[in-house]
């Protein structure tokens, strides 16, 4: 893989694969010029620990000047934990500068997932990965070294909404509450559900525009 000046990786979220990102890293392309690429990983087959080593490992093998994270939903709690697990902070701005942006991330637990993981059935559905954070110790904190941003979503349609109480606002599956997360750079709440997010025209500028700056606009 030949050396690039500016990579930007798109994590997804659960049950997807990535290509609804297509817009979003269209779009992250043009504006930062960089290459977007999308990390592609079992969302409901494996738990976390195994997804974020499996991102690191794809990490590692980006040969660029900088590299950005954009992490939807689960994908933002892989990002997270690839951070945690980076013991030699092959992460870290010395090796790999770059900032992190978090789309609709379940940061502080889930209440749906809560409410779901009761029946075998749809524990299995959920996945190990979400399983596992519904019932995470909390709260967590950023420690990365990386510029981190979080948007989260105050349209309230989704099918999390119909089967658990969420706070008010939330974005149909993800309380805005649950996305806040102490040592991030900066938090920005936007009128998009879950699932649009990542087609946002909004999402997208405010995405690009943290990425170059560090910071949302307003």
């Amino acid at each position: 893989m030949s050396r690039r000046a500016r990579t930007i990786v798109f994590v997804h979220g659960l049950w997807m694969t990535g290509r609804e990102s297509i817009f979003l890293r269209r779009d992250l392309k043009r504006r930062l010029d960089a290459e977007a690429v999308v990390f592609s990983y079992r969302s409901v087959t494996d738990d976390l620990s195994a997804n974020a080593g499996a991102l690191d490992e794809f990490l590692r093998g980006i040969e660029s000047d900088e590299i950005h994270l954009v992490g939807h939903s689960l994908g933002g709690l892989v990002i997270l934990k690839c951070v945690e697990d980076d013991a030699e902070q092959t992460l870290g701005p010395k090796i790999a500068p770059g900032r992190v942006v978090l789309l609709g991330s379940p940061l502080q637990g889930i209440a749906v997932a809560r409410s779901l993981s009761r029946l075998p059935v749809l524990k299995a559905v959920l996945g190990r990965g979400i399983v596992g954070e519904a019932h995470a110790s909390v709260p967590r904190r950023w420690k990365g070294s990386r510029d981190l941003g979080v948007i989260a979503g105050n349209v309230s349609l989704g099918f999390g909404r119909l089967v658990a109480p969420l706070a008010v606002p939330n974005d149909g599956t993800v309380a805005v509450e649950e996305t806040q997360l102490p040592g991030a750079a900066d938090h920005i709440v936007l009128p998009v559900s879950h699932t649009s997010m990542v087609f946002s025209p909004e999402v997208m500028r405010q995405t690009a525009r943290f990425l170059q700056t560090g910071r949302f606009s307003r």
